[in-house]
């Protein structure tokens, strides 16, 4: 009999070069301090969220856009090692890929200064959407919002499990794409710009009151996640995992990416954010993406417990 293949997640949206800095403090300018420790290493939360998903044990793909540069370089040659699918990685001539530098103290929490490339275009035209007759999943984030518009309908027409990474951004670039993804998972900030001034229980109902969206949810770092179907009037609470942070910095991408995963694998709502909550656990207390034994198996120590 032939063993059939994981599934394949599709993770549309950012890809940064991360120079990640460890520190005691992020100081306050003006201000010189020494690091403790120093890394260059893929980042952004589409990326992310795709090497999630290949070290779970899934496919992945990651479809985004570069520069010309030795960045591109870099990004193209670490994803490639993480066995990711790059077909719908696009150089874009004389352009500059997205960099950032990142800020880690010594409680695992970070600051983030960011450039999101310059010259990358917007133009979604060259798009393999073909290869989203294969796909289990499909995750995007909202920093390209011309792809994700024409690879979301592409998937809602082949009944494919959709996921927006609700990060931190421009409320209009929220309200236009929530409305078009199955699955709306927000942070604390992201869930603020999406709805500002409302609380989380309204700005949920909110978010699945309108398109195709099934269930929104809110990440809230160590305290829980709430969620919501639509139908329902009160939010759903989980628990988040209890850990000693290290590093926090792509923790929230890992969570889609993860999730994303468990609804291609035909998880149900509740396990797939349990598996989310986990994956992103493990993030922030090592500092890496964990694989799917540690990962399944934190799962089962904290039941067990």
């Amino acid at each position: 009999m032939t063993k059939s293949l994981p599934p394949l997640v599709i993770c549309l949206g950012n890809v940064v070069a991360d120079h990640v800095f460890r520190v005691d403090e992020v100081p306050q300018p003006p201000a010189k301090a020494r690091a403790r420790g120093y890394k260059l290493t893929v980042g952004g939360m589409a990326a992310n969220a795709a090497i999630a998903v290949k070290r779970l044990g899934g496919r992945s793909a990651f479809w985004g856009r570069v520069g010309d540069d030795s960045n591109a370089t870099l990004l193209t040659e670490q994803l490639g090692v993480e066995g990711i699918d790059l077909t719908g990685m696009h150089a874009v001539a004389g352009a500059r890929s997205p960099v950032s530098a990142v800020l880690v103290d010594r409680y695992g929490e970070r600051a983030i200064m960011g450039f999101r490339g310059e010259g990358l275009g917007t133009d979604p035209s060259w798009l393999p959407l073909g290869m989203l007759r294969e796909a289990r999943g499909f995750l995007c984030d909202p920093r390209w919002p011309e792809g994700a518009h024409v690879a979301l309908e592409a998937a809602e027409k082949l009944d494919i499990p959709t996921v927006l990474d609700g990060e931190r951004s421009e409320t209009r670039l929220l309200l236009d794409l929530v409305p078009r993804v199955r699955y709306a998972i927000f942070s604390a900030p992201g869930l603020n710009n999406f709805a500002p001034g409302q609380r989380p229980a309204e700005a949920l109902r909110r978010a699945v009151s309108e398109g195709v969206t099934r269930m929104a949810a809110v990440t809230r770092g160590e305290k829980s996640t709430l969620w919501l179907r639509r139908g329902e009037t009160r939010p759903r609470e989980m628990m988040a995992f209890r850990i000693e942070p290290r590093d926090t910095t792509g923790a929230g991408d890992v969570f889609h990416g993860a999730f994303a995963l468990g609804m291609a694998e035909g998880m149900d709502e509740e396990a797939a954010l349990r598996f989310g909550s986990a994956a992103g656990a493990l993030r922030a207390r090592d500092g890496a993406t964990a694989h799917r034994a540690e990962t399944d198996g934190f799962i089962a120590d904290r039941a067990e417990g």
